[in-house]
């Protein structure tokens, strides 16, 4: 049966683009070129010349839009993603716990992008990870399954006209489609003590929001701890309002303790679709546009290529192109095309076929940094040293859960909170003069809506200003037991840009967050730390930390925090916005209906059309808002709305990962003994990319 689907899957097509090259390293062959888990990915380059919908990236995002369109039988659908498989790296992708020790960053499935040097940032230029694969990001992140509050969302949604399909009601839909909510075991509540409200969740859909099989009680020490230092603990952080002290959930999946993401959520459990083909190891060079409408240009078609030195192909588009290739590739496939700020286009050598001048702009990202202490409990690192638990699955399913999300109230206090807020709006206008990237009224107008939508709806709110994680998987400096309390900022007043500076698509472009150019974003990450270290010493969390080994306690005064923080922050992860959902006269790039102004049928569909950034790991509203833009795009064809159903089923998830476990019988672990593991700190890289 299963050579019959795969015979009739590909002569249905009567025509082919076949001059592929280059190959696959991630081929894994089985009598017929590909096996169950793979039947819609194209593995021999051939695809068909045209499609109703042609999808640049097979990440997140692209992923989602690529199973809910191919629902619809008559509906053709193609991916390209420009990095591979994945397959080769199965067993670090599907073990939640190579995230921190085998994780894909620095490896061919890293976009490894870096920002130019950050002057406020002790001179350095960042690493910025990026998936480059199937799944994209979800298949390399630290796993945090985290959602943003419904004041985010609401205050995002009326920054443009129309914008209330994206308000909190319609958003959580999508949220709640995505996933497949699993409780933790009673074990497992009990160690981390675990609070939540099923109600929240959803019930069936493709990606697993779960618990890992294995918890530490210093996990479990941790919500009272905060409520100690006068953050509440939050039984519900789902259901819109995200702030407080909580144990996250993680996208895994309880039946084998495996990773759940994109691909294996959206794509590995589909039947042999026709009417779909995921193709990796094509890059995308450009948008090919009809012009004869000068005033809303019409994409043809999208040229490709499987390397820089390969030919070029060309695939033909019936009716949509949709860029879902995240906060850095969707602006940079537009700037390629000709769609974009004029002067950084020119400067380029590319011929300007819009003039958008929000393309690549108001780029926002979390920026944390954290405080190591020793500690002689176990942690996750050294129990996975010494292999104390025999790494089993429920073992290696660990990843960092414990999170808060702190407001202004509590960061400053009432009357510091509102000083605070006055001396943000009044420093307003000569940021407008010395930071925003571009000489743009537009854009200068667009960082002003979305500079006083973080002032005015979200800085006043309980909305996380500050992200505190605890982690346990890394090491001291020498060796020892160790673990990590952080502080992410998660509204940043600093805004920056992408911009390319060659024609050629497949040069890096240029990446400038103007990290801490707005001063207060220094002074809010400051209380973050400095309530982080607060928690340490506060019962019952601080019978297990030690030695603050860094900073240590040379640093006490604020100009020694932030001369300190200066030199260690990094990103979160977290980019959005470069494409921003704004009016155009404010230096948008997509209406509401996620369309490029200036482009009669290309929508973007990524984080990247963020407005402002939220208080939550992306993975979660990238999910969400695919899961909505799918219903949007299939309801603008068949003139109704449409359900979510007949996707990737929610009890497969992945099926490729180690260890197979009964589902009733989660085999959770309580903790066990000690060892010893010696891991750099930037192991916290890792828990955090989502």
């Amino acid at each position: 049966m299963r050579s019959l689907g795969l015979l009739l899957a590909t002569v249905s097509f009567s025509h082919y683009s076949s001059a592929f090259t280059g190959g696959h390293r991630d081929i894994y062959h089985d009598g017929y070129g590909q096996d169950i888990h793979r039947r819609n990915i194209v593995y021999n380059g051939q695809i068909a010349d045209e499609y109703d919908f042609v999808i640049v990236g097979g990440g997140t995002a692209g992923l989602v839009l690529a199973s809910r369109l191919s629902e619809d039988a008559s509906t053709s659908v193609l991916v390209l993603e420009a990095g591979d498989t994945g397959d080769s790296a199965a067993e670090s992708i599907n073990t939640p716990v190579m995230a921190y020790y085998a994780g894909l960053p620095g490896t061919s499935y890293d976009w490894a992008y870096k920002t130019v040097i950050q002057p406020n940032a002790g001179n350095r230029p960042m690493s910025w990870p990026c998936g480059k694969l199937l799944g994209g990001s979800s298949a390399m992140n630290g796993l945090y399954d985290v959602r943003p509050s419904k004041i985010e969302i609401d205050a995002m949604s009326r920054l443009v006209d129309g914008g209330d399909k994206w308000s909190w009601d319609n958003f959580y839909q999508g949220l709640q489609a995505s996933e497949t909510f699993t409780p933790p075991t009673s074990d497992i509540q009990a160690i981390a003590n675990i609070q939540y409200d099923a109600s929240s969740r959803g019930t069936s859909g493709p990606v697993h929001a779960s618990y890992p099989g294995f918890e530490f009680t210093t996990i479990g020490n941790w919500t009272s701890t905060l409520v100690n230092v006068g953050v509440k603990a939050t039984a519900n952080a789902y259901g819109g309002e995200g702030w407080g002290a909580f144990i996250a959930t993680n996208t895994i999946n309880p039946a084998n303790w495996t990773r759940s993401y994109a691909r294996s959520a959206y794509i590995d459990p589909l039947p042999p679709r026709d009417n779909l083909a995921v193709l990796p190891n094509a890059t995308v060079t450009r948008l090919l546009f009809d012009t004869s409408n000068a005033n809303n240009l019409t994409a043809t078609g999208i040229e490709w290529a499987s390397g820089a030195d390969a030919p070029r192909q060309t695939v033909k588009v019936r009716k949509e192109v949709i860029l879902s290739s995240g906060a850095m590739g969707s602006p940079r496939v537009l700037q390629y095309s000709g769609v974009g700020p004029a002067d950084v286009l020119k400067t380029a050598g590319v011929d300007v076929q819009v003039d958008l001048p929000g393309v690549g702009q108001h780029l926002q990202d979390h920026v944390s940094t954290g405080l190591l202490f020793k500690t002689d409990t176990d942690t996750a690192a050294s129990l996975y040293a010494s292999k104390a638990t025999g790494n089993t699955p429920q073992f290696l399913s660990y990843v960092n859960s414990a999170i808060a999300y702190v407001g202004s109230s509590i960061l400053f206090g009432d009357d510091g909170s509102t000083t605070l807020r006055q001396q943000i709006a009044d420093a307003l206008p000569s940021s407008l003069d010395t930071l925003v990237p571009s000489t743009s009224d537009a854009v200068k107008q667009g960082y002003a809506a979305i500079y006083n939508t973080t002032l005015n709806d979200v800085f006043p709110s309980s909305v996380g200003q500050v992200e505190i994680l605890l982690q346990l998987t890394s090491t001291a400096p020498d060796g020892s037991n160790a673990l990590i309390i952080q502080a992410g900022l998660q509204h940043p007043y600093s805004q920056g840009r992408l911009y390319i500076t060659s024609a050629d698509p497949f040069t890096q472009p240029t990446l400038d967050p103007q990290y801490l150019s707005h001063p207060v974003d220094k002074t809010i990450l400051r209380e973050g730390l400095k309530l982080a270290r607060k928690i340490a010493g506060t019962a019952p969390l601080s019978a297990a930390v030690g030695e603050e080994v860094t900073p240590g306690s040379a640093v006490q005064t604020d100009a020694e925090w932030e001369a300190w923080l200066a030199q260690n922050i990094g990103t979160e992860f977290h980019p959005s916005s470069t494409c921003a959902m704004l009016p155009r006269e404010q230096g948008g790039v997509v209406d509401a209906d996620l369309k490029v102004y200036g482009l009669g049928n290309v929508r973007v569909v990524d984080a990247s059309v963020f407005p402002i950034s939220v208080s939550a790991h992306l993975q979660a509203p990238v999910y969400g808002l695919a899961e909505q833009a799918a219903k949007m795009i299939r309801a603008s064809y068949s003139g109704n709305s449409t359900s979510n159903s007949n996707s990737g089923s929610g009890s497969n998830g992945s099926t490729t990962g180690t260890g197979q476990t009964d589902p009733s019988d989660n085999g959770t672990i309580a903790l066990a003994s000690s060892g010893s593991f010696a891991l750099l700190v930037a192991a916290l890289v890792a828990s955090l990319l989502s």
